[in-house]
């Protein structure tokens, strides 16, 4: 039996994983699962799952998470250090599926045990691309894309040299405001934004879809992970949703990944690699589909992705403070702070403002956490003079 965990497991990604676990119940033993508020969904999956022990990211959700648990043999436990904690317990191949950079530790944790890592939490790279790689090599533990995009473009690599490589492209699916006239966007609320054409999500990622801020995440997570320039990365706004990422090589090919808008494709990929097994996902008929449509995404609408060319060109610890202010600034959106073009202002303003000194510090987990407070703190002050 393969020992496994799962770090955001009542998020999408995480219902998606155990749906595919939960296929194949004598195949797993189920080490961690972890979550934030959703306390009842948690204990109800630990339980199913009989999972050695559930994490609950809300330290004052820790009783509800006792009483939930109650009469099984699954431990509770609560708060940042319990998550790490749960990351460092030995399992072969571990999920990471925490939204935002808490869950950078748990990941590191994770692959010091020498652990496979099937990374859907774009963060990590992000904030901490070097120092991910670094310790996956370190300790002989490998990294996954689980990101649609990226595991997209680690298929249509497989058995190709990178040195052929000239350019990669991701596709988004441009969100809820993609054809929207520019000036409406101002007035655009939190239930729209809330909305995604495609995909059922939770909100946060839904909105970052709107606002193209998890497109800029994946760019540079594509650098970091595939070791390319930030020249050789492109966005395509494909609407339909069908084709996830293409490579192109320096013969003039073209290779593409095309499958349905179903995560279980992509997580099914990690949890059996190196090889395939069937998935419950539907077969495309592309007669039916007919006919796929592509555009340039345009950088007035969707401003994050300059930015994170801008972080891109910048390196360091930039990472950590885009992201940060991003989350902020999302924050302040969801609390009715800002509106929805203001996100990227305030992020801008934060990069702007922020010394480059602290940008260019080493890369060590405390100090990307520093740049993360550091950021956040940054990006309330600037919400709060907009507010004022």
């Amino acid at each position: 039996m393969r020992r496994v965990s799962i770090f955001g497991a009542t998020g999408s990604i995480g219902q998606n994983t155990i749906d595919l676990i939960a296929r194949e119940p004598d195949a797993y033993d189920v080490v961690a699962l972890t979550g934030a508020s959703n306390i009842e969904q948690l204990a109800g999956d630990a339980i199913r799952l009989r999972a050695d022990v559930a994490v609950t990211a809300d330290e004052a959700r820790l009783d509800d998470l006792r009483a939930a648990l109650s009469g099984s043999d699954v431990e509770a436990a609560a708060g940042q250090a319990a998550l790490t904690e749960a990351g460092c317990r030995p399992s072969d191949w571990v999920m990471s599926a925490i939204v935002g950079a808490a869950g950078l530790a748990p990941g590191l944790c994770a692959l010091e045990q020498g652990a496979t890592l099937a990374l859907a939490n774009k963060e990590s790279l992000v904030c901490a691309g070097q120092l991910i790689l670094s310790t996956a090599k370190a300790h002989d533990a490998r990294l996954l894309p689980v990101d649609s995009e990226h595991s997209a473009v680690f298929q249509a690599l497989v058995g190709e040299d990178m040195s052929a490589v000239e350019r990669i492209i991701i596709t988004a699916s441009g969100g809820a405001f993609r054809d929207w006239p520019l000036d409406k966007l101002a007035k655009a609320t939190l239930a729209e934004a809330s909305s995604h054409p495609n995909w059922d999500m939770g909100q946060r990622i839904t909105i970052d879809s709107a606002s193209m801020f998890n497109k800029a995440l994946e760019l540079i997570e594509t650098r970091e992970y595939f070791g390319v320039r930030g020249d050789q990365i492109e966005v395509l706004v494909h609407p339909e949703s069908m084709i996830h990422a293409m490579v192109g090589f320096n013969d003039g090919a073209l290779m593409a990944h095309v499958g349905p808008p179903d995560m279980r494709h992509a997580i099914g990929y990690a949890l059996n690699w190196p090889d395939r097994q069937p998935l419950p996902v539907e077969r495309l008929d592309l007669a039916q589909i007919g006919s796929l449509t592509f555009r340039a995404p345009d950088e007035v609408r969707w401003p994050a992705l300059r930015l994170a060319r801008e972080v891109m060109e910048r390196g360091g610890l930039s990472g950590a403070v885009f992201n940060a202010a991003k989350e902020t600034a999302l924050d302040g959106f969801i609390a009715g702070n800002i509106g929805f073009p203001a996100m990227a202002e305030v992020v801008d303003e934060v990069l702007n403002c922020t010394d480059p000194g602290h940008i260019d510090a080493p890369m060590t987990l405390d100090n990307v956490l520093t740049a993360d407070q550091m950021a956040r703190q940054a990006a309330r002050d600037v919400i709060e003079q907009r507010a004022g």
